[in-house]
């Protein structure tokens, strides 16, 4: 019984909210979850897993991380072919074109198949890097890293490395690979394959090298 005129502290009725929102609480640990509750988190976390899986595209990605790969050996090659014309005195980087599969060129050269990796000149780059003065800067030749898949494309865009030389003469020569994601492939945010970007003739391969247009 209240005293006529009392007016009860605004603290005893946030405590009595308090005790029925703690006792509605244990009642509810005692329930546990209805099924059309698990029903609804269920159909939440299939639309985060559907939108992460748009969203960060893993296969694209896969393929953005071999691409990165394929542009990284073509220019550990080519610095190691740069390296081997400065420092031999009288060089040899072969006449034969190579393509680590199959023998559709990329190039305007035919090419033999070799998937041999060795460094001494009878790898699929027929340079013998171990007469460079303070030896190979290679442990061995690099191949792609989906080689002969057709992910890059078929017939001279499939994916594998080349080797084109004009011989033991001119000395020029051009690296050939072409790429596998949208990323950075003719047309991607990143396109490394257009003449524009490599300065080469075809407009589906990545191309480096020495040679003047690299058009071999």
């Amino acid at each position: 019984m209240r005293p006529k005129g009392f007016i009860p502290h605004p603290f005893l009725n946030t405590s009595r909210r308090i005790a029925r929102v703690v006792d509605f609480g244990h009642s509810r640990k005692g329930a546990g979850f209805t099924l059309i509750e698990l029903l609804v988190v269920i159909a939440i976390l299939a639309v985060l897993a559907v939108t992460v899986v748009l969203v960060l595209n893993p296969a694209e990605l896969i393929k953005q991380a071999r691409d990165t790969t394929r542009i990284s050996d073509l220019a550990t090659l080519n610095s190691a072919i740069a390296l081997y014309l400065s420092d031999v005195a009288s060089p040899a980087i072969g006449a034969t074109s190579y393509c680590t599969s199959g023998t559709t060129t990329k190039g305007t050269m035919a090419c033999s198949a070799s998937t041999s990796t060795v460094t001494t000149g009878g790898g699929w780059v027929t340079i013998n890097f171990g007469s460079i003065s303070s030896g190979s800067p290679l442990a061995k030749l690099p191949l792609d890293p989906n080689n002969s898949s057709t992910n890059c494309g078929t017939g001279a865009t499939a994916c594998f490395y080349q080797y084109l030389t004009s011989g033991n003469t001119t000395l020029t020569y051009e690296l050939n690979a072409s790429m596998e994601s949208t990323k950075y492939a003719n047309g991607g945010g990143s396109d490394v394959e257009s003449n524009s970007k490599d300065g080469g003739d075809n407009a589906n391969a990545y191309e480096v090298g020495n040679d003047p247009g690299l058009d071999l």
